[in-house]
């Protein structure tokens, strides 16, 4: 069983009707028990990052993910979640976050022919030849996002271009991020969430 943390900052319905698809069962929920005894952890998110970060803290569940995670667990962060797995972001000032991938997230440089936030498909450019999400290599993914992490390469399993190269799939050892939405990434994203699964069934 996943459990996708509810804490009132993603896009939740979509997402666990992705799963549902895939019949990867999930439960959404922001019950500590529930958590410890899932198998793996999805951390979705849509909003900025010092008030999504806030509830995480208000619910006392940043420290538990973070707790299970560093246990050893597997964690899908998506979107603002993914973002939330680094150490901070400069997002309307300087905010900490889980502190579970090292990096920061930033806002978008200004550049004539760009819009903020990149909203809609970009190409996956492949980093790690490898990982297990190697299919992403050319591959179209959904983004919406006006910020974006700042990682060592040793991180970034892909990356898209949007005036910088953007990290779109991070990874570190079982704690792995998007910043596109898969369940919003027609069937390539679906089997990303795929591959997810499966490296829980498989840790």
């Amino acid at each position: 069983m996943l459990a996708i943390i509810d804490y009132d900052a993603g896009n939740t319905y979509n997402l666990k009707k992705a799963f549902d698809y895939l019949k990867i069962p999930t439960v959404l929920t922001a019950d500590p028990q529930q958590i410890k005894t899932s198998d793996g952890l999805i951390l979705p998110g849509v909003g900025a990052f010092a008030p999504a970060m806030a509830t995480l803290q208000q619910r006392g569940l940043a420290d538990l993910v973070k707790q299970e995670a560093l246990a050893g667990k597997p964690l899908l962060g998506i979107c603002l979640g993914m973002q939330l797995l680094f150490d901070s972001s400069t997002e309307y000032g300087k905010h900490a976050g889980l502190g579970l991938i090292p990096g920061q997230v930033v806002a978008f440089p200004e550049k004539p022919g760009y819009k903020i936030p990149q909203m809609g498909w970009n190409q996956n450019q492949l980093r790690q030849k490898n990982s297990d999400f190697a299919f992403l290599a050319n591959e179209y993914t959904y983004f919406v996002h006006s910020y974006y992490a700042k990682c060592e390469a040793e991180y970034v399993v892909t990356a898209v271009d949007y005036m910088v190269q953007v990290p779109a799939l991070v990874q570190r050892q079982q704690i792995y991020g998007t910043q596109f939405h898969p369940e919003k990434s027609g069937a390539v994203g679906l089997q990303v969430l795929q591959t997810f699964a499966q490296k829980v069934v498989g840790k």
